[in-house]
């Protein structure tokens, strides 16, 4: 498939890349430092099988919540045991579930959803949560269309650049419901430099589109590290998203 002369503007980066670099850039699992990727790919579909099983278990959810036309298009919700005022805020990543030990701390939504449909709900949808954490997304999603990663979603081009939350941003221009609503966009050290470039243009558009939003780069963790380590108290990510939350009551 033919990837030059795309979209609009000048060249993007991810365009200059050859296949096989293309293909290495957005398979997550080759980047893992602590083993070996096909290992890695085991490990944590199982911690996610798990983890995810637990989740239906043990908390109130709700299930398959479309967000979109696509038979795809689909988040599942999971309450915290008592109401709070920290209910609105939401976060989000992929493949995998959080909740601290403590109830007051985990007082607020958590959805296992990858970040970029997440971005496309932010942007395009009518609601007005107090803050959002977006964890290792892609959000310009032209590139995976050239990739194994494509395989069973088989997405056209056309649908790539209409799903795509940096173009969605670019093309709408408008401040969201509240400009003050934080969003982190975070990235793990050893995700791969595409999933840094995308992270940083995205937190770089949200700011252009009048969003309160900022960028981190979580040291010595990986693309699934990042999200293993939040059933941790001391984890960097843990502890800037209770800080955020306390801040903002």
């Amino acid at each position: 498939m033919d990837r030059a002369g795309v979209g609009g503007g000048g060249e993007a980066a991810w365009r200059k890349l050859s296949a096989e670099e293309l293909e290495n850039q957005y398979a997550p699992s080759r980047w893992v430092i602590r083993m070996g990727a096909e290992e890695a790919l085991r490990t944590y579909k199982q911690i996610g099988i798990e983890a995810t099983r637990k989740a239906r278990d043990t908390c109130r959810n709700q299930l398959h919540v479309p967000y979109g036309d696509g038979d795809g298009e689909k988040m599942d919700i999971y309450f915290p045991d008592q109401a709070s005022e920290a209910l609105p805020f939401f976060v989000f990543f992929h493949g995998g579930y959080w909740q601290s030990g403590s109830k007051d701390e985990s007082a607020f939504m958590v959805n296992p959803l990858t970040a970029q449909g997440v971005a496309v709900v932010i942007v395009a949808y009518d609601i007005a949560p107090k803050g959002f954490f977006l964890v290792s997304g892609v959000y310009d999603l032209q590139p995976l269309v050239f990739t194994s990663q494509n395989a069973p979603l088989l997405m056209t081009l056309e649908d790539a650049q209409r799903n795509s939350p940096q173009r969605h941003l670019e093309v709408a221009g408008t401040q969201p419901v509240d400009p003050a609503c934080p969003v982190l966009v975070a990235v793990g050290q050893h995700d791969s430099p595409e999933f840094h470039r995308q992270s940083r243009e995205f937190q770089q558009a949200l700011c252009r589109g009048g969003w309160r939003a900022s960028f981190e780069e979580l040291r010595d963790v990986d693309h699934f590290e990042i999200i293993e380590n939040l059933t941790q108290k001391d984890d960097a990510l843990t502890q800037i998203i209770l800080k955020t939350i306390l801040q903002e009551f």
